[in-house]
């Protein structure tokens, strides 16, 4: 896979951050490319300034500081999370934000001042497809599946050893009757998404009654789809092909096959996002998000311990607690 830099990004983005965006890139895992585009001083961040997140939270780079990289972390785990399209992030006052539906605004009020727009630009690894067999049907769907940006992996025999499986893995097995069985159930036994097998009615009850017989639980049988496709009364390999194709966007996009509560999700493939492992608390004076295990300031007031993301807006509230806490307990 190439990675596809946005125009603004070619001559400026540095090496360090090209060749992990280009790691993670071959290794499969999604990350989001920050970019500062424009600012309003003063900011600590000028355009330019890039930052790279991984689904973990591991910032490379530089984007801006206390006030800024919080929301930028959340803001590509959240995209990561729920999947998207690449869009402006603008940080500023409340009364600089725009009204755009590919624009989030996140106002904030550090005493620094100054405005940020980041471009957030998501990259997800293509999906992978295992094909297992040599059958025409295999032919044209290796064709077919890379059209649509697949990652496509063809198998002569059943050992899926041979290949990475996660669960973003697709599996077809077309093999007609070689070994259609075996590279089944080790494929039901892996992490993959999807398993189909394309078959006549009857032999995928045979299958299903050789699964049976091997162990797999009830459960375990009901992942596969058999015969493979989408009911489109396909006759040639190529139309075959065409309806296995159709069910895999499917899967791909809704993340199941004739499931009416998935019917309803359109964002489809999920990566998993570290979260709910880090205490955090709110700056009473900015609203900003302070990761308290590694906060530098904190105020102690009325048994209370406060955190703060600069030691401006911990003067501030030192100031004047009451007036704070009026704000932050509304």
């Amino acid at each position: 896979m190439v990675l596809r830099l946005p125009f603004f990004l070619e001559d400026t983005m540095s090496k360090t951050l090209l060749e992990l965006a280009h790691q993670l890139t071959e290794a499969g895992e999604p990350f989001v490319l920050a970019t500062v585009v424009w600012c309003e001083r003063p900011t600590s961040a000028k355009p330019g300034a890039q930052a790279l997140i991984r689904a973990d939270g591991q910032v490379t780079g530089w984007v801006g500081g206390s006030c800024a990289q919080p929301v930028v972390i959340r803001e590509a785990a959240r995209i990561l999370r729920e999947g998207g399209d690449p869009y402006l992030l603008r940080l500023g006052t409340s009364d600089t934000g725009i009204d755009h539906k590919d624009v989030r605004n996140f106002p904030m009020s550090c005493s620094s001042g100054g405005v940020l727009d980041i471009f957030m630009e998501p990259h997800f690894p293509l999906p992978k497809l295992v094909l297992i067999g040599e059958s025409p049907v295999v032919a044209a769907l290796s064709q077919l599946a890379q059209v649509i940006d697949f990652s496509v992996t063809q198998l002569h025999d059943a050992d899926l050893s041979q290949v990475t499986i996660n669960e973003q893995t697709c599996i077809l097995v077309a093999s007609h009757g070689q070994y259609d069985e075996e590279a089944v159930e080790q494929a039901l036994r892996s992490r993959a998404r999807y398993v189909g097998m394309v078959s006549s009615l009857k032999r995928a009850e045979a299958c299903r009654a050789y699964l049976r017989d091997a162990g797999l639980s009830a459960p375990q049988i009901a992942r596969l789809k058999a015969p493979a496709g989408l009911d489109i009364g396909a006759l040639t390999p190529d139309e075959i092909a065409a309806s296995v194709l159709a069910e895999l966007v499917q899967v791909r996009r809704r993340g199941a096959i004739d499931d009416e509560e998935s019917k309803q999700d359109t964002k489809g493939i999920r990566y998993e996002v570290s979260a709910g492992t880090v205490a955090n608390a709110i700056d009473p004076v900015c609203g900003m998000e302070v990761e308290i295990a590694n906060a530098r300031h904190h105020s102690d007031f009325e048994g209370r311990t406060f955190y703060f993301c600069c030691p401006a807006c911990k003067r501030s509230f030192e100031r004047n607690p009451q007036e704070y806490l009026v704000q932050h307990e509304r």
